[in-house]
C-alpha cells in the first residue's frame, strides 16, 4: 500500500521517514519529495508498505502525530490525476501565431 505523508519538516530525509514507519511493519520504500530547483524538501513524501494491515495501522496511529515539531498528515496515497486539459475547438497547438504562412498577413 502506498501512503502519502504531508506537513513534514523540511529537514527530514528519506531514511528518517522510513524509520518512522518501520515500527509498524516492513517498509519497501520511503521517499521525501525534493524541489528540483532548490534541492530542498517540498514537505511531503511517500511510503510503500507491503502489508496493507500494517499500513492501515500506521496511518491510524501516525495521522495527526507530531514529528520534528510539526503535526503530520498521513493518508492512503491516491493515483496521480491527469494534468492534461481537454482540447478546445480552436486549439491548433499554437500554429496560428507567428508561423511562416502568416508573417505580415494579418494586418488590420
Amino acid at each position: 500500500m502506498n501512503i502519502y505523508v504531508s506537513n513534514l519538516s523540511f529537514n527530514i530525509q528519506d531514511e528518517e521517514l522510513k524509520q518512522l514507519f518501520t515500527s509498524f511493519g516492513d517498509v519497501s520504500s520511503a521517499k521525501v519529495i525534493m524541489d528540483k530547483v532548490t534541492n530542498r524538501s517540498r514537505g511531503f513524501g511517500f511510503i510503500e508498505m507491503s502489508d496493507d494491515a500494517a499500513a492501515q495501522k500506521a496511518i491510524a496511529e501516525l495521522d495527526g502525530s507530531s514529528v520534528d515539531n510539526r503535526t503530520i498528515k498521513v493518508n492512503e496515497a491516491r493515483a496521480k490525476e491527469s494534468n492534461s486539459r481537454p482540447a478546445r475547438a480552436f486549439d491548433d497547438g499554437g500554429a496560428r501565431f507567428n508561423n511562416a504562412n502568416s508573417y505580415n498577413q494579418n494586418r488590420y
